[in-house]
């Protein structure tokens, strides 16, 4: 699709994918709605595009795990007059640890953005694209979303619900000029995995966040359904369907496990609330 000179939005725009996703797309002249709880960073980033492309960026800070945050955003929008071509639905956090060790306020916090959110935000944005029958929507699910999480149980549930979100409404809108497309990348090189503090959720060799964004926006523009940067990350997220269920949590649950010596480890059975933003 061809995004010079219209609105992209870009949640969790902040750092990580997010932020790639804004430098890349104000590269191909892309006017820009950036969406993030860090004021300062986000102005300093609108600033920057505007000067080195010459496109539009308008900063809204906001906490979209907040009731009624995307409907805010939203008026937000139309109060600038900003018609969002593009929405990318990226910004999401993961908690790491035994279930019921791990707050239930901070779990549901997460459901709240990476879920609800997400359903909130595209229920607001896509009647306008599909008024004008042309747009698209990308969600940043996860190789997480291809099978359940041990000691990560929320964070890979919410994941496999954004891709099967995505991949239905993909068909749903498959003539109705809009297009759908899940973004569904490995370990990357952000501060996930630090502000989690879940180091053993890392597998593999790290991705950059420029690499994952190109993969990205080159699929979307071939009309793919979703990608799996790298092919070490594509084997990982087919691997469920050759094995059985229980045979893929063992795999994953011994990945996942929190490590003696680890600040997630305690030898009295209490796991610390883990949890952090990504891509924020």
């Amino acid at each position: 699709m061809e995004i010079k000179g219209k609105w992209s939005l870009v949640t969790g725009a902040s750092s990580g994918i997010g932020e790639q996703f804004a430098r890349q797309l104000a590269k191909q002249g892309s006017h820009l709605v950036l969406v993030a709880r860090s004021k300062s960073k986000l102005e300093e980033l609108a600033s920057e595009l505007r000067k080195r492309y010459g496109i539009k960026a308008e900063v809204i800070p906001l906490d979209l795990a907040k009731e009624g945050a995307p409907s805010e955003l939203y008026q937000q929008c139309r109060l600038l007059k900003v018609e969002i071509e593009l929405l990318v639905n990226n910004a999401g956090f993961a908690t790491h640890g035994l279930f019921e060790q791990v707050s239930g306020e901070r779990q549901h916090e997460e459901v709240m953005l990476n879920v609800t959110a997400v359903v909130d935000m595209t229920h607001l944005f896509l009647p306008d694209m599909l008024r004008k029958s042309s747009g698209a929507v990308i969600n940043v699910a996860s190789t997480a979303g291809f099978q359940p999480l041990p000691y990560m149980a929320v964070y890979g549930a919410t994941k496999a619900f954004v891709l099967s979100f995505t991949q239905a409404l993909y068909w749903e809108n498959r003539d109705r000029g809009v297009k759908f497309f899940a973004l569904c990348p490995g370990s990357t090189d952000t501060s996930f995995f630090n502000v989690v503090g879940a180091e053993e959720a890392s597998v593999g060799k790290k991705d950059t966040p420029e690499r994952v964004v190109e993969i990205a926006l080159r699929a979307l523009k071939e009309g793919k359904l979703y990608v799996v940067p790298g092919m070490q990350n594509y084997m990982g997220a087919q691997l469920s369907r050759f094995i059985t269920r229980k045979q893929g949590l063992r795999l994953v649950g011994n990945m996942l496990r929190p490590r003696e010596g680890s600040g997630n480890y305690k030898n009295n059975g209490n796991q610390s609330d883990l949890a952090g933003r990504t891509n924020q």
